[in-house]
């Protein structure tokens, strides 16, 4: 496991110095946007039940007894614990939204609405507030208030009938509807702030899971425009270009290769098969004739693959400049070398102790990430309501879900 930290490359301020955050959050989709901004500087402030938290905590203990998820999304967040059907708590609320930027949310449907929390009762009191909703399916429409889970997002947004073999659907190894979500509320919100910054009004971003992991299904849908059959799942290989997938080799290790070109076709059977007659062969003469002939090609290949070992399979293909990688499980993506090169990993401390932590995608040579603890429940709860003006009897009233002492 990486154990080295990289020291950044910037020491100026951070793009989302100043802002501050607010966000109504749990599970994946709302944090994970979220954290994207306390990555860049913003003051996020995580609103969670009191006691046991955002139920995401819960849904494992693999890292030093704390959940997986929770500890990958909630780094650089302070955490407010309140009982929000408490009145002096909701009032607290309210209290900060007025010095904030942004309020987050991703409750079940209308659950904000019925709070007060709605963009249209929150645009009179702070009009220059941004408002982002994150929910499965939209503000409106038939399925407006339907449940909606990363799973069952992926059967809607048609990614199962795409992904895995032939015979088997198969959901994605990790949360790419919630991601999805999380990241277009994250720009989103960017170029919300952006448009304040010129309007000097705040504005309101509905963010549907579907829409967002539709979006990402662009190319299977016009791949199937008009009535056409949608690409086959291929499991690892991919649906419409060939040989470009996973391929075994004769000591039993698996090589990842794709082609792109013709140039590259024609490189592959003269410099890896080692049979540049293939290249001509009206099976496989064009993409199209190979992805349709596939099972023959990769017979062949196979065959030649069998007589080698995975590392040589990997020496031919770099020598002919053709793309290949390792089939890594965790244990390699911790140990990537290329990761280690680029110094790419931070130590970040949790309730439980340090844990190595990714740095966020892009080098910036102006600022450094931030990259701060993760939060236990409420550990800033007494903090920000002394901020705020509330008296001690005040807190405790509210730490303790009761009311205040006559």
């Amino acid at each position: 496991m990486p154990s080295h930290q990289n020291t950044g490359r910037g020491s100026g301020p951070r793009p989302l110095d100043g802002i501050t955050v607010v966000s109504l959050e749990h599970a994946v989709a709302a944090p994970f946007c979220t954290r994207q901004l306390a990555d860049l500087g913003a003051r996020v402030i995580k609103v969670e039940r009191p006691g046991a938290g955002d139920f995401a905590r819960g849904y494992d203990q693999r890292v030093l007894g704390q959940s997986s998820h929770f500890t990958w999304i909630n780094r650089s967040k302070e955490s407010l614990a309140l009982d929000l059907k408490q009145p002096l708590a909701l009032q607290a609320l309210m209290q900060l939204l007025g010095e904030a930027d942004v309020l987050v949310q991703n409750l079940a449907p209308g659950a904000a609405a019925r709070m007060g929390l709605s963009f249209e009762a929150l645009r009179v009191q702070f009009p220059r507030l941004i408002v982002c909703d994150i929910s499965g399916y939209g503000a409106d429409g038939p399925y407006r208030d339907k449940k909606a889970y990363d799973l069952l997002i992926q059967s809607e947004a048609g990614f199962l009938s795409i992904t895995g073999t032939p015979e088997t659907p198969s959901k994605a190894g990790i949360s790419v509807a919630d991601i999805a979500a999380g990241m277009y509320a994250y720009t989103n919100i960017l170029s919300a702030l952006l448009l304040r910054g010129r309007t000097g009004e705040g504005s309101h971003i509905d963010v549907s899971m579907l829409e967002a992991l539709g979006e990402w299904m662009g190319y299977p849908m016009y791949y199937a425009h008009d009535g056409a059959p949608p690409p086959p799942r291929t499991g690892a290989s991919h649906a419409s270009i060939y040989p470009y997938g996973p391929f075994v080799a004769g000591d039993g290790g698996t090589v990842m290769l794709g082609l792109q070109n013709e140039r590259e076709w024609q490189a592959f059977c003269d410099k890896v098969l080692e049979r540049p007659e293939l290249a001509r062969d009206a099976r496989f003469d064009s993409n199209a004739q190979r992805n349709r002939n596939r099972d023959a090609l990769q017979a062949e290949i196979l065959l030649i693959f069998g007589a080698l070992t995975a590392g040589q399979v990997v020496q031919r293909l770099d020598a002919a400049g053709i793309a290949n990688a390792h089939v890594n499980d965790m244990a390699g993506l911790w140990a990537h070398p290329q990761l280690e090169a680029r110094q790419r990993w931070r130590t970040v401390n949790t309730p439980a102790g340090d844990v190595q932590a990714l740095l966020p995608p892009g080098l910036n040579s102006a600022f450094d990430y931030r990259m701060d603890a993760v939060p236990a429940v409420g550990e800033h709860t007494a903090r920000i309501l002394a901020s705020l003006g509330l008296s001690g009897e005040q807190i405790d009233a509210v730490m303790n879900h009761g009311k205040v002492a006559d």
